[in-house]
């Protein structure tokens, strides 16, 4: 528990920092295998010709699903595949760590055989007590993908609390 935390100016000067591109692929297992995981029963994510008699062009992604980021062995994590290298880092100190929340919002339809990149930054960093905790640091990111066109196809906004 952290009983007196402030942000310093080498964490103030993180926000806004941003990773290297990453590519994201939307593979048919991918999508299948996250609708499944998360309880969605909705034809459109499992049958392709559900998909397509729905108006997609091929399975859709799921709410909250942002693909899988590509795995490169060494520029990789080894458990969760995530690129390790080039990407935005508050040193922070804390030991403990929390899942805040996670909202996605899809401009454009996402749809499986599509590869993405995102780029993920660094959008606020703010203090906050809590009874239970103490002192907190909540970090919020973006990650946005962006398609083949251009065009931003997702933002997903998420919030992690270090303590």
């Amino acid at each position: 528990m952290a009983e007196k935390f402030e942000l310093t100016d080498e964490m103030k000067a993180a926000i806004g920092s941003e990773s290297d591109p990453w590519p994201f692929e939307f593979t048919t297992t991918g999508i299948r295998a996250f609708a499944r995981g998360v309880g969605y029963t909705d034809p459109v994510y499992y049958d392709e010709d559900a998909a397509r008699a729905a108006g997609h062009d091929g399975l859709p992604a799921p709410p909250t699903y942002t693909g899988t980021p590509v795995f490169i062995p060494g520029r990789s994590h080894d458990v969760f595949s995530s690129p390790v290298e080039g990407q935005p880092h508050i040193r922070h100190g804390l030991k403990n760590i929390l899942d805040g929340s996670t909202e996605t919002e899809y401009l454009e339809p996402i749809t499986a055989g599509e590869t993405l990149t995102g780029v993920t930054r660094i959008a606020g960093l703010d203090v906050r007590e809590s009874k239970s905790i103490g002192t907190m640091l909540i970090a919020t990111t973006e990650l946005v993908l962006t398609n083949e066109l251009g065009k931003v196809a997702a933002v997903q906004r998420s919030q992690v609390i270090f303590y």
